[in-house]
């Protein structure tokens, strides 16, 4: 039997501006609403609006909440202060990558994972299974939100004309209590464009006031709806990894060039957590025989990249494309790629994709293929 795919509480604005939606880890979400590459540009010259409800919130609370999240995830949750937020990851006990997640601190015994769409009941379900020893409440909270981002140079400015939250002392990685438009919001500043912006969480009911009001309060400095289309493009310019793509259970954190996530020592009862020794035994083995590194590779010429084509050198496959996608700020196509160690430098020569039996020329870089100007 087959599941209609769940809406988010936009879905009738999306429609009426006649998105072109798609089936995304089980919910209706819009694709694009025109050009996806005018999009892309609105974002990184003015703004673009999304809707993020698809992503998955999980509130943790009690006594121990900050031990049990130490446990649980990567990273060291107690050094996380009041109001900030920590990118982080939850590993099986391999140390395999089960979702990379953002953490915020709500207050001193409230936390809130957010988790990618895909996994949200993935780390749910591990979470509340590794909770037992531990005094602390796991709730899922997806239907408790709606999640819109308003990202690019002049989100700061869209935003300030709407809400008297201080957001020029909102840091980067950070979230606040705010009202925005007349409607209760977490504002965090936070996203996944490479621009500066914001990501605010609003009761579902609130979504289609908070929305408009965005829109009216963006239109004189080009503002646009963003779809899930652009927003790929954005964050592989940015060369920001995506679950199922870039990190996978194959991989570690380590695997990944993510090892700085991972934190052996914690603030908290006990260093211990879920996946520890593999995860040593992981940052060992990366350091006396490096795996395979996470570059970038811009193309010499037009033929566009696909996640799974083999990187190729003197005739070998030294690699993986993971993401490939034409760049509109390049204006070339783009991808990020597992490879050897050996052909993972800059500049590296002879190195190509195999793309349809040809092998196709490319250029080794460092990511990120863009970083704005701050």
């Amino acid at each position: 039997m087959s599941t209609a795919p769940r809406l988010t509480a936009l879905d009738a604005v999306h429609r009426a501006l006649g998105a072109t939606m798609t089936d995304f880890a089980g919910w209706d979400m819009p694709l694009r609403y025109g050009s996806e590459r005018d999009e892309h540009i609105a974002v990184r010259t003015k703004a673009g609006l999304f809707d993020l409800s698809h992503m998955g919130e999980i509130t943790v609370t009690g006594p121990e909440a900050v031990d049990f999240l130490n446990f649980s995830l990567v990273g060291n949750i107690g050094s996380v202060g009041v109001g900030r937020a920590r990118y982080t990851m939850i590993c099986d006990a391999d140390g395999g990558i089960l979702d990379d997640l953002i953490v915020y601190r709500l207050g001193e015994t409230e936390y809130m994972v957010v988790a990618n769409a895909s996994n949200a009941q993935t780390v749910l379900d591990e979470l509340t299974g590794r909770s037992g020893a531990f005094d602390a409440e796991v709730r899922d909270d997806r239907d408790a939100y709606a999640l819109l981002a308003v990202q690019g140079p002049e989100s700061p400015g869209i935003l300030k004309s709407l809400t008297d939250a201080d957001l020029d002392g909102l840091k980067y990685y950070a979230g606040l209590p705010g009202t925005v438009a007349g409607v209760p919001a977490l504002i965090a500043r936070t996203g996944y464009t490479g621009e500066d912006g914001f990501e605010l969480f609003v009761a579902p009911g609130d979504a289609e006031k908070l929305w408009n009001a965005l829109m009216e309060a963006g239109e004189p400095v080009g503002l646009v709806p963003a779809g899930l289309s652009c927003r790929d493009t954005l964050r592989l310019e940015a060369g920001m990894p995506l679950y199922g793509h870039e990190l996978t259970a194959g991989l570690t954190p380590f695997d990944a060039g993510l090892g700085r996530v991972v934190k052996f020592e914690k603030t908290s009862r006990s260093d211990d957590f879920v996946g520890r020794a593999a995860l040593a035994a992981a940052a060992e083995r990366a350091e006396t025989a490096p795996p395979r590194k996470l570059v970038g590779l811009i193309a010499e010429g037009r033929r566009i990249p696909r996640a799974g084509f083999p990187v190729v050198a003197d005739g070998e496959v030294i690699g993986e494309v993971t993401s490939g996608a034409p760049s509109p700020t390049l204006g070339k196509p783009i991808a990020m790629a597992y490879v050897d160690a050996a052909h993972a430098a800059p500049g590296t020569e002879g190195v190509g994709v195999d793309i349809r039996g040809t092998h196709e020329p490319y250029e080794v870089v460092a990511l990120p293929f863009y970083k704005r100007q701050k």
